[in-house]
């Protein structure tokens, strides 16, 4: 058996000292993660990241910088996910779209309100990627090659 980590991409967005978040069903049920997803085939991370940014909030994101790269293994389940986390600047609102399925809402949140939900957050991953855009790492977009 060939091991196979899943790939996702995830959106740190900043505006105004507020991150943008979703509030989504899980299997745990509503839990709070950034816009975020698998990476799919044919697109770049960059533009996979794009995508799940509009699909959840409606918003159009332009990734600027590469936060990180974090590897994480669901407790429950035998997954391990390996996200490439990005950030950059929202391009656009599409206020009337549906967003994706499972997705409750779209909120803007504080760094104070995002560690005071932790026991709600999807993974570890959400604060662990706001915490480490606050600290003000940042890599080129160009630290990820596709050939």
């Amino acid at each position: 058996m060939i091991w196979k980590p899943n790939v996702t991409v995830a959106a740190v967005i900043e505006r105004d000292g507020k991150f943008l978040l979703v509030e989504e069903e899980t299997d745990d049920g509503l839990r709070f993660n950034q816009p975020a997803g698998h990476w799919e085939p044919n697109e770049t991370l960059a533009e996979g990241v794009a995508r799940e940014a509009l699909e959840e909030t409606a918003h159009h994101f332009k990734p600027e910088a590469l936060v990180g790269i974090y590897s994480w293994r669901h407790p429950k389940k035998d997954i391990v996910y390996l996200r490439f986390a990005y950030t950059g600047s929202v391009t656009g609102f599409e206020p009337e779209r549906t967003l994706d399925e499972g997705i409750v809402r779209a909120v803007w949140l504080t760094p104070e309100e995002i560690r005071a939900s932790r026991e709600r957050h999807r993974s570890p991953l959400i604060l662990k990627c706001v915490e480490d855009y606050l600290a003000g790492k940042r890599y080129p977009l160009d630290a990820v090659t596709h050939c």
